[in-house]
């Protein structure tokens, strides 16, 4: 079933379990500290989910957007500053222009008129036209080196998201979804690209603009000058009343993308469940929904700027139509020059036309706002297993596994598993059964270290997994789901997928040790098969079957296999049956299955219940014992299901 919901699971990322915090050290550094808002805790992603934004939270959300920006930009200040003097020169030659036109008309035309020569109209004509080409020339370098800088930091951006997502832990990850790491990686950075590469420059030649003609009106001539920031109050007003109502807007645009996101990814991601459940029409009603916020949120955005961009129009117009009548009669009581009279209105239409590119910016700088506020979310969240400063060294592993005195709940006050202690020699394999929702799963992820226990300590070779490195661990321990998921490539591609070192000879070796060579050499291209998305064209089987090669080929101290039969078929079965009993030699193994066929091949099972081990022997034993035995009571059950 999808769901418009984009919050994730109850309680948000922030709830127990979750891997907000300060930022990370460098080896991940992110450029995004914590922030602390209103009181309570909105560090990372947590500020998604608010329903309402105060004050004192956007001022908390846009300082870690600036700081994040800022961080991006620091290693480009040297061309920074080339910049801001690339655009200084060009500003000064547009600037120029106005004030050559009133010396023309004010200087070249009289002489002109009195039969002198036009040597001055021709002289100031150069000048014009030499700073034109300045103008265009600075223009050209303003934009090629600020579109290389823009096209540098997202690409520094897309690379610490891409890092960041990939070390954030399963905690994050099962309340993240899916949908929202897209939105962030796509959608939001696009926004950011967007102002980048368009909206920037426009804003720093408006401004420039803006700030140099109000200076040389007021020189020009003051009394005009006077009247012309008669413009500034309604100006001022109105574009506080768009930011302040843009960046709700856009930061609701944001939101609603995400949703549309969000359903469609879960919609398409599940399309063999929605398509066997006659889900489609549902599905439509939800994504018209979510569709028609998104469409009521641009609306509204276009809607301000509809009513933004002719506001400043109107008050420019209102303007330069008050300076022309009262120009108009200064200049025939000899007060101004005509000269100077055209150079004012060339300046004051200079002064709003940027204007019009300042409102145009704020429709893509509040975009961009809404999205880098999500996206410095996701990246002061902290990995919830960080790597320790200090690692212990394991170049060997033995494989001795330990659980001491462990606890562990995913929420506060609901312990999976309470006080447990479990010990499994090197070299041992053992299976753990029981009903659903005893803890099974539960021991093999902390085991793998996808999850810190509560309390007490979770070991390997006697050395607890939190002083491991992270690499070492996941050169040691190996864990095969059921999922058995299959990347894009080819089958020795995934076959090679925890030793992209390793040589075609060594896959061959590994898929051969497994039994997956005979299927695999029978398709048309070999190992060099194309698998498809999430391994489409082999059987359910098959693709256990590479992923039991992949494991081989990796070559771990300790395997975990979680249901990893689950979804085969007898046949299919039996295959990786004899696949199992040679990948499981020589190194210890935790097998959690259902299927007491696959539990027959353990040294030792344990039978758990509510987290605690309540009964645990060999699988012969423990069925010869019959009685009130529970895995005997779980044999008789499975057998006769078979039946």
């Amino acid at each position: 079933m999808t769901t418009t919901d984009t919050s994730g699971a109850a309680g948000g990322v922030g709830s127990p379990g979750g891997t907000h915090g300060t930022g990370i050290p460098e080896s991940g550094d992110t450029g995004v500290g914590p922030v602390a808002l209103d009181g309570a805790d909105w560090r990372g992603v947590a500020a998604e989910d608010a329903d309402d934004v105060t004050a004192d939270m956007g001022l908390g959300l846009r300082t870690r957007s600036r700081r994040l920006l800022g961080s991006l930009l620091r290693s480009h200040q040297r061309a920074l500053r080339w910049l801001v003097a690339v655009v200084l020169v060009e500003n000064a030659a547009r600037l120029a222009i106005p004030y050559l036109v009133k010396i023309g008309i004010d200087l070249g035309i009289p002489p002109i008129q009195a039969g002198e020569g036009s040597r001055t109209l021709v002289t100031v004509t150069a000048v014009v036209l030499v700073c034109v080409v300045v103008q265009a020339f600075a223009r050209a370098e303003f934009l090629l080196r600020s579109g290389r800088i823009g096209q540098q930091v997202v690409l520094e951006l897309r690379r610490r998201l891409f890092r960041h997502f990939q070390r954030l832990s399963t905690a994050f990850h099962d309340r993240y979804t899916s949908g929202r790491v897209i939105s962030r990686s796509t959608s939001d950075i696009d926004a950011l690209e967007e102002m980048l590469d368009s909206g920037f420059d426009g804003l720093v030649t408006a401004v420039l603009t803006m700030v140099g003609t109000a200076t040389v009106l007021l020189l020009l001539d003051l009394e005009l000058g006077l009247v012309a920031l008669l413009a500034f109050p309604p100006l001022i007003w109105l574009t506080r009343w768009f930011r302040r109502e843009s960046a709700l807007t856009y930061r609701r645009t944001r939101e609603t993308v995400a949703a549309v996101i969000v359903h469609f990814v879960e919609s398409m991601t599940g399309i063999r469940a929605v398509q066997a459940f006659r889900r489609e029409p549902r599905n439509e009603e939800i994504f018209a929904e979510v569709n028609e916020d998104y469409r009521r949120a641009n609306e509204r955005a276009f809607r301000l700027v509809g009513l933004f961009m002719p506001g400043i129009k109107l008050i420019g117009n209102v303007t330069i139509a008050l300076v022309l009548i009262l120009g108009a009669y200064r200049a025939l009581d000899g007060e101004v020059t005509v000269g100077t009279l055209a150079a004012f209105l060339i300046y004051l239409r200079q002064f709003f036309e940027p204007m019009q590119e300042v409102s145009q910016f704020y429709n893509t700088f509040q975009s961009a706002s809404a999205a880098l506020e999500k996206i410095s979310g996701v990246l002061e969240e902290r990995p919830q297993l960080a790597d320790t400063e200090h690692p212990v060294p394991l170049p060997v592993a033995h494989g001795r596994v330990a659980l001491e005195d462990t606890s562990f709940e995913y929420v506060p006050g609901r312990p999976v598993l309470a006080g447990l202690d479990l010990s499994i020699p090197a070299g041992q394999t053992v299976a753990l059964v029981g009903t659903t929702g005893a803890g099974k799963t539960t021991i093999a992820k902390l085991v793998s270290r996808f999850y810190d226990p509560t309390s007490g300590r979770a070991t390997l070779d006697g050395i607890d997994l939190r002083e491991l490195a992270d690499d070492t661990l996941r050169r040691h321990v190996v864990m095969v789901t059921q999922e058995n998921f299959l990347f894009a490539g080819t089958i020795a591609d995934n076959i090679r997928f925890g030793r992209p070192d390793a040589t075609d000879e060594q896959v061959r070796e590994s898929a051969a040790a497994i039994g997956a060579h005979t299927f695999i050499e029978a398709l048309p291209q070999g190992f060099d098969t194309q698998v498809e998305t999430r391994g489409g064209r082999l059987s359910a089987g098959q693709r256990q079957l590479v992923a039991f090669a992949r494991a081989f080929l990796a070559d771990p101290a300790v395997l975990i296999l979680d249901e990893a039969t689950s979804s085969l078929d007898i046949p299919s079965e039996r295959l990786v049956q004899r696949a199992l009993r040679t990948i499981l030699a020589e190194r210890t193994a935790i097998i959690i299955a259902h299927r007491l066929s696959t539990v027959e091949i353990a040294d030792r099972v344990l039978v758990l219940e509510h987290g605690q081990v309540v009964e645990e022997g060999t699988p012969a034993g423990l069925i010869a014992a019959g009685g009130d035995g529970r895995y005997a009571a779980l044999h008789d059950a499975w057998i006769e299901s078979l039946a």
